[in-house]
């Protein structure tokens, strides 16, 4: 893995100013380094992710000596934040670093790997009122909308694998209000390209419409907890969010809507609209937590055809699909989570019917998420292939 002369750069700009600055020198975990201007007009913050995951994998007719293993810088990212002119203009800069983030590479994003996760800038014009403009996350599944640094278990569940929205261009609206002292109601509407990160030679398709309502009974949780996996903070008061998502991408031209690969025909691409519902909670107290989430999607022809009438072989993913975790943290930081999912691809698709996935967890909090060690062992039951089983251990530092 190399860093590219315009990360050097970046580094460079940044340094350099860094005499005519105020320099604040922050605690671990809340970034490298911290700058101001002298007159308030602007600040920075420098982080960094990195996340190092070893893993091996069996199925049903293999042996322990036959396992896959594999040794792997998960995440490696850099990320600048701050404001502009005003602290109600603010901006996120994420940039990805190993081949996991970074992969993808075609002709629709210039033949250039995809280095940039967040682009986004913040506008909160008005009280409660936010635009967004830039690439960033849908506002999707909860599972989704959790920072890869603050995950409950090792990585992310088989039903964002197969349902979750990807980061895409686009404008985003945002509000929130309350109905009583803690009542919370919180919404979002996003319009995006609809084809996913960093494409350069678009839109090929229609537009992707994504909206989201979420609903806090008994008031926000401890620092944004309700989107951080585990009961870290531990809530003194039970705190409950519900989260429903429902995104409609118009003539889509990938397999999973805005994700998966691009699907050829004779003719060009194959166009067809893809529905995406979400519904999620979260509860928490005294350490104790459970996320649970639905999924189900929709497409109004998910096989690509040719312009014969001929199976291209590309298939829209639709179907529906559960998750629940919960997990206890011990005052000595530890936690044991455990998880299960269940994904039912459409009988009309023919992909591999998976079916259940059962996941133990075990989680050592050095310092919350910012410094921490994982470990899970995930059994999956398959309809039409082996059985699988697979353990992670993945260590972690969010600076």
């Amino acid at each position: 893995m190399t860093f590219r002369p315009t990360l050097l750069v970046l580094f460079f700009i940044a340094f350099s100013m860094v005499h005519a600055q105020e320099i604040k020198a922050p605690k671990f975990g809340d970034g490298i380094l911290n700058l101001k201007g002298k007159d308030s007009t602007w600040s920075m913050k420098v982080g960094m992710q990195l996340q190092f995951q070893t893993f091996a994998q069996w199925d049903e007719d293999s042996s322990f000596s036959d396992a896959e293993t594999n040794f792997l810088i998960r995440r490696a990212r850099l990320k600048f934040d701050g404001f502009v002119y005003s602290p109600k203009l603010t901006y996120k800069i994420a940039i990805g670093l190993s081949n996991r983030d970074i992969s993808g590479a075609s002709k629709y994003t210039s033949n250039a790997p995809r280095y940039i996760l967040d682009a986004v800038i913040k506008w909160n014009f008005y009280e409660n009122f936010e635009l967004w403009f830039g690439q960033t996350k849908l506002p999707g599944n909860r599972d989704d909308l959790i920072s890869s640094g603050s995950l409950q278990l090792v990585d992310r569940s088989l039903l964002n694998t197969n349902y979750g929205l990807e980061r895409d261009l686009g404008i985003q609206f945002r509000h929130h209000f309350q109905l009583s002292d803690e009542f919370i109601i919180k919404e979002a509407f996003a319009i995006s390209q609809g084809e996913g990160r960093n494409i350069t030679s678009g839109n090929i398709g229609g537009f992707q419409y994504t909206s989201r309502l979420e609903l806090l009974p008994f008031g926000d949780f401890i620092k944004k907890g309700d989107y951080v996996g585990g009961d870290i903070y531990r809530e003194h008061a039970p705190k409950l969010a519900i989260g429903a998502s429902y995104d409609f991408n118009h003539n889509a031209v990938k397999t999973q809507s805005n994700r998966g690969s691009y699907m050829i025909t004779d003719t060009g691409f194959y166009e067809t609209n893809i529905s995406t519902l979400f519904i999620d909670a979260m509860f928490k107290y005294r350490g104790f937590s459970l996320m649970a989430e639905y999924a189900d999607r929709t497409a109004d022809d998910p096989l690509a055809k040719n312009s014969d009438g001929s199976l291209t072989g590309d298939v829209v993913k639709i179907g529906s699909g559960l998750n629940f975790q919960a997990g206890y943290i011990l005052k000595n930081n530890w936690e044991v989570s455990g998880r299960f999912t269940n994904i039912d691809f459409d009988k009309s698709i023919t992909l591999k019917d998976l079916q259940n996935q059962y996941t133990i967890g075990v989680s050592k909090y050095i310092l919350d998420h910012k410094l921490k060690v994982q470990s899970d062992v995930s059994y999956l039951a398959m309809n039409l292939s082996n059985d699988e089983l697979l353990w992670r251990l993945q260590f972690a530092v969010h600076f």
